[in-house]
């Protein structure tokens, strides 16, 4: 409603998958795309992945709620042009919408603060994140041991590092941090 309201511009495709997008992305080849972080099945940075990897100079603007800073660095990493939350006022979306087309980047304050909030923090490994995603399932240390194949003091060792890393009191609190931040989805 909001595009259709400008003189300017105009949806020529909507899609609800990632297929979908890279589909209407080919058939219609818009000069700016407003991508969700959410999509059922792949998410929006991995169609933005799956469309840049076609069509390197396509302009993906990812329009989301999600202001957790890892997804921030995936979709910029990936090559959005701009990620800009929801809650973006309707004149200040439209202006960057236009920046975009005119191939500049953007990145609004609240998410650049977002993610500098972040920045020199140690990244945690593969493996510490397959720890807190059975954290969050309630699986118990000597459980994760077991479904890992690997000893209870190791998995202890990897939720110091996680609590560590993630600055948290504990190992519930390095969950909630995690959903915060992006790490892990609900």
């Amino acid at each position: 409603m909001i595009i259709a309201a400008e003189a300017d511009m105009e949806t020529v495709a909507q899609a609800s998958t990632a297929e979908e997008a890279l589909q209407e992305y080919r058939r219609t080849k818009p000069d700016v795309i407003l991508m969700d972080q959410r999509l059922p099945g792949a998410s929006g940075t991995e169609a933005l992945i799956a469309i840049r990897s076609e069509f390197p100079h396509a302009k993906i603007m990812m329009l989301t709620t999600s202001s957790g800073d890892i997804e921030i660095q995936r979709a910029l990493r990936a090559g959005a042009t701009a990620y800009v939350l929801k809650s973006t006022p309707k004149n200040e979306l439209l202006r960057i919408i236009r920046t975009v087309s005119m191939g500049r980047k953007h990145i609004p304050s609240d998410v650049g603060s977002s993610l500098a909030e972040h920045m020199g923090q140690e990244d945690l490994t593969p493996r510490e994140l397959e720890v807190l995603e059975l954290i969050r399932e309630g699986n118990k240390n000597k459980q994760i041991a077991d479904q890992l194949g690997i000893s209870e003091t190791t998995v202890n060792f990897h939720i110091k590092n996680i609590v560590d890393k993630l600055q948290a009191n504990d190992r519930t609190h390095a969950v909630t941090i995690a959903l915060r931040r992006g790490l892990l989805q609900i």
